[in-house]
Order: structure tokens, then C-alpha cells, then sequence
């Protein structure tokens, strides 16, 4: 019973997570796609707001499709942790925990679910269980979440200070009009 259950959490997290992707990369599911998202994470101080914008669609979407059909679990919650961090840090720390105030609480759900799975593994309904790929235990969710915090560190430390990222309104992908 309990990796059907597994089953329905990676289906439901890893098919999100991928929606998530085809909003920012295509514009799917009401989504803003590359060109506006790009705005939206030059906003947050990115300095090529475009190109972060498909980098973390395509995280998303490849770490979601992956945690879905359970393949590569340890490196796709490790994605999807380091996804969430910076969902969190960038575009919902200032607003708090709770979602009805924009804040963090969805990320913060999100990441902690990805080190769940990545501690007990995908169960026996997953692609890694089919080929004997499965790896589980503490060290592993532990891991997860290094390896997801650190990448999120790297990408939000690419960020601009707010100081020099004056107009949020330009995409910084295009250069400044003197």
C-alpha cells in the first residue's frame, strides 16, 4: 500500500512541477511563457531574465517528468529541492510563509516532499525500481537536500543587488538606453 502511495505523490508533485515548466517555457496552462517570465526574473534581480526563465522551466519540467515515472529519483528531487529553495528566496521571501500572502509555503511543501522521496526512494511502481536503481535512507534525503540548497545558492547568487537592479521593469537580457 504504501508505494501506491509513493506512486500518487510523485504523480501528482512531478506532473505539477512539470505544468509549472510548460508555463514558463511555452505559455501553457495560463502560464506567461519565456519572454514575460523572463521580465518577471529580471524583476527579481536576474541579470539574463530570459535565459532563467528556460533554465527553470526546463528544471521543472525535466525534474517533474522524472520524479512522476520515478527515474533518477535522487538527482530529480535534488532539482526540484534546488528549484523550490529559490522559488522561495527569490520571488516569495519577502512576502513570508503563507501563500495567500505570496509567500513560500508551496516551495517550502514542494522541497520537503522531494526529500521525503529521495530518504524512502521512489517505491516499487518506479522506473528505478524496475531496472534496481533504487537507493534509500537517510543519507540519501540528506544529500538531496545538500545538493538542491547548493544549486539554488549558486543560481541566486548570479543575481544582481538591488541597487544596480534599478528598473524592474527592463528585461536585462537587453541592454540599458543612456
Amino acid at each position: 500500500m504504501g508505494d501506491i502511495g509513493l506512486l500518487m505523490i510523485r504523480l501528482v508533485v512531478g506532473l505539477l512541477l512539470a505544468g509549472h515548466g510548460t508555463q514558463k517555457l511555452f505559455g501553457w496552462f495560463g502560464g506567461a511563457g519565456p519572454a514575460e517570465t523572463g521580465r518577471q526574473f529580471a524583476a527579481m534581480g536576474y541579470r539574463s531574465g530570459r535565459a532563467m526563465a528556460v533554465l527553470a522551466g526546463l528544471s521543472e519540467l525535466g525534474a517533474g517528468c522524472a520524479l512522476a515515472v520515478g527515474v533518477a529519483t535522487p538527482l530529480a528531487t535534488a532539482a526540484v529541492v534546488g528549484v523550490m529553495v529559490n522559488a522561495a528566496v527569490a520571488a516569495h521571501g519577502k512576502n513570508g510563509l503563507w501563500a495567500d500572502n505570496g509567500g513560500y509555503e508551496y516551495a517550502l511543501v514542494i522541497g520537503v516532499v522531494a526529500v521525503g522521496i529521495a530518504t524512502h526512494g521512489p517505491g516499487d511502481f518506479s522506473v528505478d525500481a524496475l531496472v534496481g536503481m533504487t537507493k534509500t535512507g537517510w543519507a540519501w534525503g540528506l544529500g538531496v537536500a545538500v545538493l538542491g540548497a547548493a544549486s539554488a545558492t549558486i543560481v541566486l547568487l548570479s543575481r544582481q543587488s538591488e541597487e544596480t537592479n534599478s528598473d524592474p521593469t527592463r528585461s536585462h537580457d537587453e541592454p540599458r538606453a543612456e
